[in-house]
C-alpha cells in the first residue's frame, strides 16, 4: 500500500512537469501552430488580423508612406498570374511586390501579401543588381535607368533598362519574369573605352527588421545559404549583427527565408562567387554575392546572368526549379525539413494529391490516417496477440513477483526465464506506437512548414487546420465576452481527443497494479492539455487514429478473447 501511494505520488509530480514543463520544451523544438485565424465573438466567427503573415506588414497609418514613396519615383509595371507590382529605375531595384495567391487574413476582403517595399517605406525589402566598383565606374546607386521595349514586364516581355558612364561603358539590365516567382536577370556591360576593364557583378537583397516568424531548433527562419554542396540554415541575425558571415563557392545561392516567403539571389551556378551577410544601420540585413572579375577589351562586351526568387515556398515548384535543366541547386532545401525530410516529403506528396481528389485538407488528413492505420494493421494484430500473451502469464508473474520480493536479482531472472519458456516478447506490444511517432512527427513538421496547409478550412468554425482550435466551451463558446488565458483555453477539438483516448485506453487490457489504473485513468486528460496548442489537423490524425483504433481492438478482441479474462491475483 505504501509503495502504491508512493508511486501515485510519482505520478502526479510527472503530470504536473508534463503540463507546466512542456510549454518550455515545445518553445523550443516543437514550435507552437499558426496562430488562430479566426476568433469567435457573440457565436460568430470572425477573422482575426495577423501582421506576421507579411514580410512587410504595416500598420494602417503606414499604407499611404508606403504609396507615396512608390509614387515618388519612375517605375516599370510588374504583372504576372502570380505577383503584381513594379520596378524602381532609379537604382534598377526590384522593390514592390504583392503576391496575389495569398492573403494576410480568412477575411474576404483581406489585402494579399505583400513580399517587397522600396527603401524609405517601413520594413524595406529589396533586391537590387550592379557591378563592382573595381576599375569601373558603374552608374551611380541613385542613377535613373532608360527603359527601352515593354512597358510592362510580363511573362512574355522583358524589360530592358540602359545607363551610361562618362568613360564610355554602357550598362544594360534585362529582367525577364516566368509564370511563378523567378526572375532571370542579365547583366550586360559593353567597354566603349580605350582601354580594356575589369567586370564583376553583384546581386544583394535587402530588409529592414528581422521576420516576424519566429525561428526554432526545428524550423529555420532567417538568413539561409546553399554553398559548398550544402544546406546551412544559420548564421541567424543575430551571428550577423555580430560580424559579418562570409563565404566562397561555386554554385548556390543566398537569400532570407521566412516560414512561407523566400526571397533568394542566384548567380550562374557554374560561376564562382563570394557570398556574405551583413547588417547595416537602422536594423537593415543584406545577403549580397560578388562574381570574380573579368576583362572585357575595349569594343567588346560581356553578360553575366543571375537569377532572384521571391515569392511562397510551394513544395512542387520548389523542387521543379531544383530539378529542371538548369536547375538550382538545393532550392527545396529552404523548406527545412530536417532529419525527417525522408518521411515528411511522401506525406506531403500524399497528403497533397488526397487533397487535390477530395478538395479538403481536414479530408485528407482523414483518409492518410486510414491509409497509414491500414499499412500498420498486420504489425497491431502481431501487438494484440503479444498483450493477449503477456496477459495470460500475469498471474505467474505475479507469483514470482511476491516470491522473490527481497531478491530482485532473481526476480529479474526468473521473469526473463518466464518469458523465454512462454515464447513472450515484453516490447512487441510497442512496435506500433513507435513507428507512429516518426510519422505524428512527420505530419507535425507538414502542417508547420508547408504554405499548401495555410489557412486550409476543414468544417465549421474550423478555417485553418495549421492553427490552434479558437473554439472554447470556457467564454460558452464565444457568446461570453471575454477570452479565456491560453493554459486554461482549451478547444473543442483537443477535448474530443481527450474523450477518444480515454475510451481507447478503456479497451486497454485492465492492468493489475491499483496505481497503473489511476495513471490509465488520467493520461488521456494529461495529454489533453498537452497537445491542445497544436494545430488542429495535427489533433484531427490523432482523433481519427484513435477512433481507427478503438475499432481494431475490437476486432481483435473478438479473435483473442484472452485479452477480456480479468486477471486474477
Amino acid at each position: 500500500m505504501k509503495d502504491d501511494k508512493q508511486n501515485f505520488v510519482l505520478f502526479a509530480v510527472i503530470a504536473a512537469l508534463i503540463l507546466f514543463g512542456w510549454p518550455l520544451i515545445q518553445g523550443k523544438f516543437f514550435p507552437t501552430a499558426n496562430p488562430p485565424v479566426t476568433r469567435i465573438e457573440g457565436g460568430k466567427t470572425k477573422a482575426v488580423a495577423n501582421p506576421a503573415a507579411d514580410p512587410a506588414a504595416d500598420g494602417a497609418a503606414a499604407i499611404g508612406d508606403r504609396n507615396a514613396v512608390i509614387a515618388s519615383t519612375p517605375r516599370i509595371r510588374v504583372e504576372t498570374p502570380r505577383v503584381s507590382g513594379s520596378i524602381n529605375l532609379k537604382g534598377a531595384r526590384i522593390d514592390d511586390l504583392v503576391l496575389k495567391g495569398y492573403d494576410e487574413t480568412v477575411a474576404k476582403n483581406s489585402p494579399p501579401i505583400r513580399l517587397l517595399s522600396p527603401a524609405g517605406a517601413p520594413d524595406a525589402y529589396f533586391a537590387s543588381f550592379g557591378w563592382r566598383a573595381q576599375g569601373l565606374t558603374p552608374p551611380a546607386a541613385d542613377a535613373v535607368w532608360t527603359p527601352s521595349g515593354a512597358t510592362t514586364l510580363t511573362p512574355t516581355t522583358p524589360v530592358t533598362l540602359d545607363a551610361t558612364n562618362a568613360t564610355g561603358q554602357r550598362f544594360r539590365i534585362q529582367i525577364a519574369v516566368d509564370q511563378d516567382y523567378m526572375f532571370t536577370v542579365r547583366q550586360t556591360v559593353l567597354n566603349a573605352g580605350n582601354a580594356p576593364v575589369p567586370v564583376a557583378t553583384y546581386g544583394l537583397v535587402n530588409r529592414v527588421g528581422i521576420s516576424k516568424d519566429p525561428s526554432s531548433m526545428t524550423i529555420h527562419v532567417g538568413p539561409m545559404s546553399v554553398d559548398n554542396g550544402g544546406a546551412h540554415y544559420r548564421p541567424n541575425y543575430k551571428d550577423i549583427d555580430e560580424a559579418a558571415q562570409k563565404f566562397t563557392t561555386t554554385g548556390g545561392w543566398l537569400g532570407f527565408t521566412d516560414k512561407y516567403w523566400l526571397t533568394a539571389i542566384i548567380p550562374d551556378q557554374g560561376q564562382a562567387f563570394d557570398g556574405q551577410f551583413r547588417a547595416g544601420a537602422n536594423k537593415a540585413y543584406q545577403a549580397d554575392y560578388a562574381l570574380q572579375p573579368k576583362q572585357v577589351a575595349p569594343g567588346q562586351s560581356i553578360t553575366q546572368v543571375s537569377r532572384f526568387f521571391a515569392g511562397a515556398k510551394e513544395v512542387r515548384l520548389l523542387d521543379r526549379y531544383t530539378d529542371q535543366a538548369g536547375g538550382v541547386a538545393k532550392l527545396d532545401y529552404a523548406i527545412d525539413w530536417g532529419w525527417f525530410r525522408i518521411v515528411e516529403k511522401p506525406i506531403f506528396y500524399y497528403l497533397d494529391w488526397l487533397f487535390r481528389m477530395v478538395g479538403n485538407f481536414g479530408v485528407a488528413i482523414i483518409l492518410l490516417t486510414v491509409t497509414i492505420r491500414g499499412l500498420l494493421f498486420p504489425i497491431a494484430q502481431r501487438q494484440f496477440k503479444s498483450m493477449a500473451a503477456m496477459r495470460a502469464v500475469q498471474p505467474k508473474m505475479k507469483l514470482l513477483q511476491e516470491k522473490y520480493k527481497d531478491d530482485k536479482v532473481r526476480m529479474q531472472q526468473e521473469v526473463m526465464a518466464l518469458y523465454k519458456a512462454e515464447k513472450v516478447n515484453p516490447l512487441a506490444g510497442c512496435a506500433p506506437t513507435l513507428l507512429q511517432i516518426p510519422i505524428m512527427y512527420a505530419l507535425y513538421k507538414v502542417l508547420m512548414l508547408t504554405i499548401e496547409m495555410r489557412h486550409q478550412p476543414f468544417v465549421a468554425w474550423i478555417k485553418d487546420l495549421s492553427a490552434p482550435d479558437p473554439l472554447t466551451p470556457l467564454n460558452l463558446f464565444g457568446l461570453l465576452p471575454f477570452t479565456p488565458p491560453h493554459m486554461i483555453a482549451i478547444g473543442v477539438v483537443p477535448i474530443i481527443l481527450g474523450i477518444s483516448m480515454y475510451f481507447q485506453f478503456k479497451l486497454n487490457p485492465t492492468p493489475m497494479d491499483d496505481t497503473q489504473k489511476q495513471v490509465f485513468k488520467l493520461l488521456p486528460w494529461v495529454l489533453m492539455f498537452v497537445m491542445a496548442p497544436f494545430a488542429v489537423g495535427l489533433q484531427v490524425y490523432w482523433i481519427t487514429s484513435n477512433c481507427l483504433t478503438i475499432i481494431q481492438q475490437k476486432l481483435l478482441y473478438a479473435r483473442h478473447p484472452g485479452l477480456k479474462v480479468p486477471v486474477t491475483k
